[in-house]
């Protein structure tokens, strides 16, 4: 059965990883996705180890089941190609700022001169309400405009630091997914398009204080900003005979659990400490400090069979190298071996989420540069003439075009 959003077209105007992410999720959904590149490609191609220009592993995690079609929108014959494409499409999403859009003449009200129905969206650094709406974004500069380096400093680092993945640009693109879905929904109701803007900053803002606001929520405030748990220094993977173990010793329970496991039980009762999740909260620093100095007595594979057993929730500290080969993703397939048509054989991710109807699944490899971009416009009814103008003036490129340079 084909994915849940089989038969929606959206044509992809983003670059770099926040837009490329959604719309590959949107096309592991069953969307069908027109990437479109200028001449020089998205810039995600060069980066990292790659077998042939313009393909690194960058781009490819985050362009599978779209269709690459170069388009130079500075150019007549470009932008004409694009309105013409967009009159059968049911989304646009753009990465760049409005400014940007309107300048190429592909604002909303332009796109949406040629189809009504179209939703709109752009996913971008700041709302376009406020000083800072013209400003350039990206996800070290959002990290440290939300306050995340300064939280992993407060949380025991040597000094403020970034987290060191695409935190701010995947989380905006997970708010994309959700605005396009929705987006889609309100249409088949009201038959409407509409125009979305999605902010980076905004976004992660609530995505950080959803945990931090803390006594600031009120007014008057009622303590200091700051979730105790998250900040405690010792917060971290605890060391063991051998290695490391991650453990979350948290509820009644699982205390209970672990000084009877350690043979302490008497503690619990007598210590005033661990009398409630409040309590324990306000001590958090040296609890966790005891659970350290217990485990660090036995071996990781000790612990992790002791902890399973009292069920306290546990899991191996893993690398990038060993959760490869982690039993449970081995068992639900989770990494596939698969055979691009020009890359050879690749490591490829499942849809995460399972569906008892609709699965989504990767529909296409990772596209080489304008690998469709005469097959897309032939389907558009561009005559052969025209094609052949675009060509000339290197408004459309396809890979045939680069190996003649």
């Amino acid at each position: 059965m084909p994915g849940p959003l089989a038969g929606a077209r959206v044509i992809d105007m983003t670059t770099v990883l926040m837009g490329p992410y959604a719309t590959q999720i949107l096309g592991d959904m069953g969307a069908e996705v027109l990437k479109i590149e200028g001449p020089d490609g998205d810039g995600t191609r060069n980066l990292g180890p790659m077998r042939s220009p313009g393909m690194g592993p960058l781009f490819i995690n985050a362009n599978r089941s779209k269709r690459s079609v170069v388009l130079d929108l500075k150019k007549q014959f470009g932008r004409t190609a694009l309105l013409r494409l967009a009159k059968t499409a049911d989304v646009l999403l753009y990465n760049v700022r409005p400014q940007a859009m309107a300048r190429l003449k592909l604002s909303y009200g332009d796109l949406m001169a040629v189809n009504p129905r179209i939703i709109y969206v752009g996913a971008y650094g700041f709302g376009q309400n406020g000083p800072y709406a013209a400003r350039p974004a990206y996800d070290d500069l959002i990290q440290g405009a939300v306050g995340l380096p300064t939280l992993i400093a407060d949380a025991g680092a040597d000094m403020p630091r970034y987290v060191p993945c695409t935190m701010a640009d995947r989380i905006t693109a997970l708010s994309a997914v959700n605005a396009v879905a929705a987006a889609l929904y309100f249409r088949e109701r009201t038959g409407e398009g509409q125009s979305i803007g999605i902010p980076m900053f905004e976004t992660m803002l609530q995505f950080v204080l959803g945990d931090h606001l803390g006594g600031l929520t009120f007014d008057p405030p009622l303590g200091p900003p700051g979730y105790a748990r998250l900040l405690a220094k010792e917060r971290r993977p605890f060391k063991t005979k051998d290695g490391y173990i991650c453990t979350l010793i948290y509820n009644d329970k699982h205390w209970k659990n672990f000084f009877e496991l350690i043979g302490q039980s008497e503690l619990l009762e007598r210590d005033p400490r661990f009398a409630d999740l409040g309590s324990r909260a306000k001590h958090i620093s040296e609890l966790y400090r005891l659970v350290a100095d217990v485990l660090v007595t036995r071996s990781t594979s000790e612990w992790l069979i002791a902890l399973d057993k009292a069920d306290i929730p546990v899991m191996p500290l893993r690398d990038l190298k060993s959760v490869l080969d982690d039993p449970h993703l081995k068992a639900i397939g989770f990494f596939e071996m698969v055979n691009h048509p020009t890359e050879g054989r690749i490591r490829s991710m499942a849809v995460p989420s399972t569906w008892s109807k609709s699965q989504p699944r990767a529909t296409r490899h990772a596209p080489r540069l304008g690998e469709h971009s005469l097959e897309v416009l032939r389907e558009m009814d561009f005559s052969e003439q025209e094609i052949a103008t675009m060509l000339s003036e290197k408004s459309t490129m396809s890979p045939e075009c680069f190996r003649e340079e």
